[in-house]
């Protein structure tokens, strides 16, 4: 299913294509430009993000052996502040359709993911990424502070580490943003994308309607409910809905007492 094929090539800034029954694979295609993406590109960013909303499971990457540099700043160079105002509603109302997008979302990560590139790597909900993948701010050398890219960071590291990266514009490999907590796996450049297919096909196993609210739930804890109280009975609300729009958890609980394995059970996770 590749969407883009009644497209000239030098509109598909951002494609999407299925990858094989319940993934897809959205993908930066801006080579020549490290994918930073420009007012068409968040704009075809959106529709791909909306063509893929029937999948259990997007892997986002990037062509050209990269995956993203950010945002593409010649739009703002004239100093127009409409300019500067589109680019940072378009470039958010990306980030909220990720979070709020139905599927899980995986950030496939080779070369540099910069400014833009790296909000992405914390909008997504699991990272792969390269071990010599180049992670980093560099806005506070433009003067200015990242304002989508500095609270996406702060919200998912720990204060200094944060800070580190904002305040240096010095830039991390994969296998430090792993051992920070920025993304889930580090690997060899070329082991990237079988690595990111394969947690992929992992998690299209479960239930489409689990996965959804499972994803919900959190984004919800700790991000907006932290009362402990609030945040458990937030839980028992997912597991409704979850109920209301499934029955693979009477499926599962029979399989358990009859002594079947469920999807994800085993000591390899298979």
């Amino acid at each position: 299913m590749d969407r883009t094929s009644d497209l000239d090539e030098a509109d598909r800034t951002v494609t999407s294509s299925e990858i094989e029954p319940g993934i897809a694979r959205i993908t930066l295609n801006r080579p020549k430009k490290r994918n930073a993406l420009d007012k068409p590109a968040r704009q075809a960013f959106l529709k791909a993000l909306d063509e893929t909303r029937a999948a259990r499971v997007v892997v986002l990457d990037g062509a050209g052996g990269t995956f993203c540099s950010g945002m593409d700043l010649t739009q703002v160079v004239a100093g127009r502040l409409e300019d500067e105002e589109e680019l940072n509603a378009s470039w958010l109302e990306v980030q909220e359709t990720i979070r709020r997008h139905p599927a899980i979302v995986i950030a496939s990560v080779r070369g540099y993911a910069l400014g833009g590139g790296s909000t992405l790597i914390n909008v997504c909900d699991l990272a792969v990424v390269a071990e010599d993948a180049q992670i980093g701010l560099p806005e506070i050398g433009f003067g200015f502070y990242p304002g989508l890219a500095g609270p996406a960071l702060q919200l998912r590291l720990p204060p200094k580490r944060a800070a580190w990266m904002i305040l240096t514009a010095k830039r991390i490999d994969g296998i430090t943003a792993v051992d920070w907590g920025m993304a889930n796996v580090a690997v060899p450049d070329g082991e990237v994308e079988a690595e990111s297919l394969a947690l992929a096909r992992h998690i299209a196993q479960f239930d489409a309607a689990a996965l959804t609210w499972t994803k919900k739930a959190l984004w919800q804890i700790p991000m907006v409910i932290s009362e402990w109280r609030a945040a458990l009975e937030f839980g028992a609300y997912a597991n409704g809905q979850i109920h209301a729009r499934t029955d693979a958890h009477r499926s599962g609980l029979k399989n358990f007492v009859e002594g079947r394995p469920n999807p994800g059970q085993g000591a390899d996770g298979g």
